[in-house]
């Protein structure tokens, strides 16, 4: 990450927050942390410029069209260039049959975990293609490629979609110098997966089941989101690295 002009959404916590600082440990200029609270993002920024990088909280909701282009233009104008970014955000419903769902919750699921990367992206990329070079990781899940739990039919289907977006965009820009990887976390403890643990035992009960036997942390995804961003995987595109302590391999 050294010099890079970093950029995380829904980075005031989790996977998000980790991966930033884990970023700043290794030597980026500059990450920027996007989320819609200010109180958490504003912490994470704290905690970059702690470690020697410079560091900006913008709140958005990545939801926002206008949001997200105003998220990118901060980006460029106080650093001038963007390098690395990690599309984060993630909304899950509670759990519950698909007939119980309503349109509003497929609505919030898909507009935050599809059609904000797809925003995002094309935000990105203008930025990024003129430069002539850039990496984005997308945040997916192994729900995208085998639905693990009954009851998150909408998380599991918009995973998927998002996993063949980024195929797609990865396939249309590796040729003009920006990669797209994404992960694809387990069983990682965040409040995401307590909440959707709790239908079905509880932490323990799901770890139980993992080949590793226990569950992951954030910063074990960091790491992995931090290597599909630097050169050290320059020859990876569209690929989807399953961050999953053994759950798809089972």
């Amino acid at each position: 990450m050294a010099d890079c002009v970093c950029l995380i959404t829904g980075g005031g916590s989790g996977i998000g927050q980790a991966t930033a600082l884990k970023m700043a440990v290794e030597g980026a200029a500059a990450v920027v942390i996007a989320g819609r609270r200010a109180e958490e993002g504003e912490a994470v920024a704290q905690a970059c410029r702690a470690t020697g990088a410079q560091s900006l909280f913008v709140r958005t909701d990545v939801t926002n069209d206008e949001e997200v282009e105003h998220l990118v233009r901060a980006t460029v104008e106080r650093f001038g260039r963007l390098d690395v970014a990690f599309n984060n955000a993630g909304y899950q419903e509670r759990p519950g049959p698909l007939e119980t769902q309503s349109t509003e919750t497929f609505d919030a699921v898909f507009d935050t975990n599809v059609r904000s990367v797809f925003v995002c992206l094309k935000q990105q990329l203008a930025v990024m293609l003129p430069q002539g070079s850039g990496r984005i990781v997308i945040n997916t899940s192994v729900s995208g490629v085998r639905n693990p739990n009954p009851g998150f039919a909408l998380y599991s289907a918009s995973k998927a979609a998002v996993i063949s977006l980024m195929r797609s965009a990865a396939m249309t820009y590796a040729s003009r110098g920006v990669r797209i990887n994404a992960v694809a976390p387990g069983r990682v403890v965040t409040d995401m997966m307590k909440l959707a643990a709790s239908g079905v035992g509880g932490l323990e009960a799901v770890a139980a089941g993992l080949p590793l036997r226990r569950m992951g942390e954030p910063e074990e995804v960091a790491e992995a989101v931090v290597w599909l961003a630097s050169d050290q995987s320059a020859f990876v595109v569209g690929h989807v690295l399953a961050t999953d302590g053994g759950f798809l391999a089972a």
